[in-house]
C-alpha cells in the first residue's frame, strides 16, 4: 500500500533516516497481540515481531504500540519482519497499567484526535468524561466527545448543557451509530492521513461507529445486556483501519478504568475555571482548605464552581501526587538496580584478573 495513506510524510522519513540504516523499511503498527504485530508497509500488510533489544527494553516502554511508526527488516517477501526501531511519537495517549507496579500502557500513538464515545444510556457519567478529557490533554491530541445512542436519551439538551459546564472547551458530537445518524461530523474530522482513536467503556458503540466509517461490517458488535444496559466486550485488541474516504481510525477495547499516567502536566487544560479562581486567592500556594480569602472556596459556596466538579478536581490532584511518588520510587529502584549490575560486572572482571 502507499504509506502516505497510513499517514507517512517527509518528517517521518527524516526520523527513520536519523535512526536506521538504508536497508530498513518503514511500517505502521496496525494491530498488536502480545508480542506479535501487523504492520502497514509498502509491501502490504506484513506480520512482525520485536527485536531482542526492544524486548529487553520492554519495561522501559520499549515495545511498539498501535499507531507507532517503526523501522523493520524483512529478508524475503512473506518472511516474518523484525522491528528494530520505534520512531519518536508525535502524540501518545496513555494510562497507568493495571497492577501493583507503576507501568505505562500506551493506548494509541500518533493520533491527532481522540473520540471519547459515551452511550446516552446508563453509561453516561460526566466525571468519567472529565477524566478522559484530562488524560487526552496530556497526549497533545484533540479530544472530541461523541454522545452516541441519542435515540435512547429523553432529554438531550439537558445532557449538552451539563457537558458545557464539565468540559466547556471540548467539542461534542451527537450520533446514533446504529441508525447512521450524525456520523457525517465524524467523517469531516478525518481528513486523508489523519488518525483518530475511539475510546470509552464497553457497549457504547465504538465498533458500530467504526463499521459506519468503513462502510462495512468489519468489527463484530453485540447488544448491551437488557438487565443493566452494561456493555459486553466484543473488541479484544486495538486495531487501526484505513478509511475509504481517507484518514485512519483506531478501535480500542472497552476500558473499565482510566488512571492518568503523566503526573507532570497540570490540570488547567480541563479545569480552567478552577485554576482561574485559584489565581485570585490571597496566597499563591493556597490549598483551598483553611486559608483566609480563598477565592476557590468562595466560588464553591456561591455556586460558581460545582461541588461535584470540585471533588473530581481534588481526586485527580490526589491521584497525580500519588503518581509522582510512584515515579520517584521507580526511578530510585532503577538507579539502585543499575549500580548493582555495574558492581557485579566489576567484581567479575576482578576475579578474571
Amino acid at each position: 500500500m502507499q504509506l502516505e495513506l497510513a499517514g507517512w510524510d517527509h518528517s517521518w522519513s527524516e526520523s527513520l533516516r536519523a535512526v536506521a540504516s538504508s536497508d530498513m523499511h518503514a511500517g505502521r503498527v496496525a494491530s498488536a497481540n502480545r508480542e506479535q504485530y501487523s504492520l502497514f508497509s509498502e509491501f502490504g500488510e506484513v506480520s512482525a515481531e520485536a527485536s531482542g533489544v526492544l524486548l529487553f527494553r520492554a519495561e522501559e516502554g520499549g515495545l511498539p504500540a498501535v499507531g507507532d511508526w517503526v523501522g523493520f527488516r524483512q529478508h524475503a517477501p512473506g518472511d516474518l519482519a523484525i522491528i528494530h526501531h520505534i520512531l519518536p511519537r508525535r502524540t501518545k495517549f496513555s494510562r497507568r497499567a493495571a497492577g501493583r507496579l507503576a507501568r505505562e500502557q500506551v493506548i494509541a500513538a500518533n493520533v491527532e484526535v481522540v473520540f471519547v464515545v459515551v452511550g446516552l444510556d446508563r453509561d453516561y457519567n460526566p466525571r468519567r468524561i472529565e477524566r478522559y478529557v484530562s488524560a487526552i490533554s496530556r497526549s497533545s491530541a484533540q479530544s472530541v466527545i461523541v454522545l452516541n445512542k441519542v435515540d435512547l436519551c429523553a432529554d438531550l439538551q439537558a445532557r449538552l448543557a451539563e457537558l458545557r459546564t464539565v468540559v466547556p472547551e471540548t467539542r461534542v458530537i451527537c450520533t446514533s451509530a446504529l441508525n447512521c445518524e450524525g456520523t457525517t461530523a465524524l467523517h469531516d474530522l478525518l481528513h486523508p492521513a489523519r488518525t483518530a482513536a475511539l475510546v470509552g467503556s464497553s457497549g457504547v458503540g465504538k465498533s458500530t461507529i467504526v463499521n459506519v466509517l468503513l462502510g462495512d461490517s468489519v468489527q463484530r458488535t453485540r447488544e448491551t445486556r437488557e438487565s443493566d444496559q452494561r456493555g459486553r466486550h466484543t473488541t479484544t485488541q486495538r486495531e487501526l483501519f484505513v478509511l475509504p474516504r481517507g484518514g485512519l481510525v483506531l478501535d480500542t477495547p472497552g476500558m473499565r478504568e482510566l488512571q492518568i499516567w503523566d503526573s507532570h502536566s497540570p490540570l488547567e487544560n480541563t479545569f480552567e475555571d478552577i485554576e482561574q479562581h485559584a489565581r485570585s486567592c490571597a496566597f499563591r500556594d493556597c490549598s483551598h482548605q483553611v486559608e483566609p480569602n480563598c477565592a476557590v472556596r468562595e466560588a464553591i459556596v456561591s455556586g460558581g464552581i460545582d461541588s461535584g466538579r470540585w471533588n473530581s478536581y481534588l481526586k485527580l490532584q490526589k491521584e497525580l501526587r500519588h503518581r509522582a511518588i510512584e515515579e520517584d520510587i521507580h526511578v530510585r529502584l532503577e538507579e539502585k538496580a543499575r549500580w548493582k549490575r555495574l558492581c557485579k560486572g566489576v567484581k567479575k572482571m576482578q576475579k578474571r584478573r
